[in-house]
């Protein structure tokens, strides 16, 4: 779906939608890729992850948001995932000193929401997701896909 330095647009009409398409982007993903998801409260970005961690093999019967844990860490069918939510986080040193840029090689994938708490830490080789709902229309999404 993605290669090197490529930029895609979708547009998503319903919750469905959002999910086929993070299903494609999770079928070229490898081990090492950090995902970075954008987006305001509310924009599909928790939808979007768990999309992801579905279609790379997660069974965990839940799959919650890791705004109070931080980092939930899963394991996928040939790798481990690591979803993150810096949302409470105020601080890049706080996001540093938790560990995080253990999960941003093999044999992880790293999915993370709210990455501009920490955009420094972020700087090659990333995937980023930026999901803007319409202010006219609820259900209608713009999903931008950006591989550095």
């Amino acid at each position: 779906m993605l290669t090197a330095s490529e930029h895609l647009k979708f547009s998503s009409h319903s919750e469905s939608e959002t999910i086929t398409i993070a299903r494609k982007l999770a079928n070229s993903l490898k081990p090492g890729d950090v995902i970075a998801l954008y987006g305001e409260l509310g924009a599909g970005k928790s939808v979007f992850c768990r999309a992801i961690l579905r279609a790379l093999g997660v069974t965990d019967q839940a799959l919650p948001s890791p705004s109070f844990a931080i980092i939930q860490e899963y394991q996928g069918e040939h790798c481990p995932v690591a979803h993150m939510d810096w949302y409470r986080l105020n601080d890049a040193d706080e996001i540093e000193m938790l560990g995080v840029r253990d999960f941003f090689q093999p044999p992880w994938i790293a999915l993370i929401e709210w990455p501009e708490r920490a955009a420094h830490m972020l700087q090659h080789h990333v995937i980023r997701v930026r999901i803007s709902p319409d202010a006219k229309d609820p259900d209608l999404r713009s999903i931008e896909i950006e591989r550095d």
